[in-house]
């Protein structure tokens, strides 16, 4: 679960980070009001789930309340990689000696949370890690002892040369990595982690991923979802209790276990195609799940093939069979349909399918050739 960089600096200022005081906004008369409030000089920022703001226009500094509510007239509304702009944040415009990143991920080759420093702040770190690796210094945490006082002292050190701006990154790295752990997070990062001209260190951003799984445990994480921000597609299938991830493939794949999912996207792509999403309907029998499932895919405009990819074992063929047959009798299939089914009840859900016109088959390679082909 995403959330949006007003919550993660509340996250961040609740574990004592200093992070300076922002508002919400969500009329460009709100935002002027906050400028005000806040002396006249103010950053105003979009609040959305997606990276790259401040290149599409979404991050824009204001000398005045009246050219905030110029720049959040300009912001909200705004689509950045599709997503529109709800709510602004207006937050005060800090002098800036200095930017560096600090940040906190789950790193599952290592399996384990890892905190990664750079002197070289303000930029993606995608970008400093590939024209400048030696800049970054990575610490992988021993999750039976945390985060050590000596190890995030060395990381502080790493960032500035000046004692004082060391100790103060210290003791932010110690926060933030208690904000982590408190919050399920698999993401927390502040880019710029900024020093101003009296050598105070200061979060001037922040980013949090939260883990779903950890969610049930976190109730007051888990009310922080923005359901407005997200793909509806997405949300629909976790109302359905489906694993969906839209991508921008023509191959729509429905498959049970992310195991089998993954499998079947790699012979999508082998085969010359390209795979419209990861959808998983799991391992229960249940046809709703599959209805819900094609009515996903179809309603994909990118989506030119469907592919049903079922290993039977705890999810029965023949439920997945009806499943297919209630759909379609809902809806006018635009596009044409591939079905692989084995395993458990195949020969019923083959006999279902076919008394309703469909062909199932049995080999994987044929079915997902089938599948591509036919979405040329």
């Amino acid at each position: 679960m995403n959330i949006h960089e007003f919550q993660a600096r509340r996250i961040f200022a609740s574990h004592g980070i200093p992070v300076p005081d922002a508002e919400v906004a969500t009329t460009p008369d709100e935002a002027a009001a906050a400028a005000e409030r806040f002396g006249g000089r103010v950053v105003v920022k979009a609040q959305i789930h997606a990276g790259g703001r401040g290149k599409a226009g979404g991050v824009k500094l204001a000398a005045s309340p009246a050219e905030a509510r110029i720049n959040a007239e300009q912001i909200l509304g705004m689509k950045i990689k599709d997503i529109e702009v709800r709510r602004v944040l207006v937050a005060p415009a800090e002098e800036i000696a200095s930017e560096a990143y600090v940040g906190i991920v789950l790193d599952r080759a290592r399996q384990a949370d890892t905190i990664m420093v750079s002197s070289e702040g303000g930029v993606d770190i995608e970008e400093v890690a590939a024209t400048m690796p030696e800049a970054i210094r990575k610490l992988a945490v021993d999750p039976r002892y945390g985060l050590l006082n000596h190890q995030a002292t060395l990381l502080g050190h790493h960032l500035y040369d000046d004692p004082r701006a060391a100790r103060q990154a210290a003791s932010i790295l110690g926060k933030l990595y208690e904000a982590y752990l408190a919050s399920g997070a698999t993401l927390a990062e502040i880019n710029p982690l900024i020093v101003n001209p009296a050598g105070e260190v200061k979060a001037i951003d922040a980013k949090m991923n939260i883990d779903d799984n950890a969610l049930f445990r976190l109730p007051d994480i888990a009310a922080l979802r923005d359901l407005e921000a997200e793909n509806p597609a997405e949300v629909r299938a976790r109302e359905a209790e489906l694993s969906y991830i839209q991508l921008d493939g023509n191959v729509g794949c429905c498959v049970n276990g992310a195991g089998l999912a993954m499998a079947t996207m790699d012979l999508v792509k082998y085969y010359g195609g390209e795979p419209a999403n990861f959808l998983d309907i799991g391992g229960s029998s249940n046809p709703d799940k599959v209805v819900t499932a094609l009515e996903l895919m179809t309603e994909d405009p990118g989506v030119t093939s469907i592919l049903f990819n079922i290993f039977g074992g705890i999810t029965r063929c023949d439920d997945v069979a009806n499943g297919i047959v209630e759909a379609t009798s809902r809806m006018e299939l635009r596009v044409p349909i591939t079905i692989r089914l084995t395993g458990t009840n195949e020969e019923e859900g083959v006999a279902i399918l076919a008394e309703h016109g469909f062909e199932a088959m049995i080999d994987m390679d044929r079915a997902v050739e089938t599948a591509v082909r036919r979405g040329n």
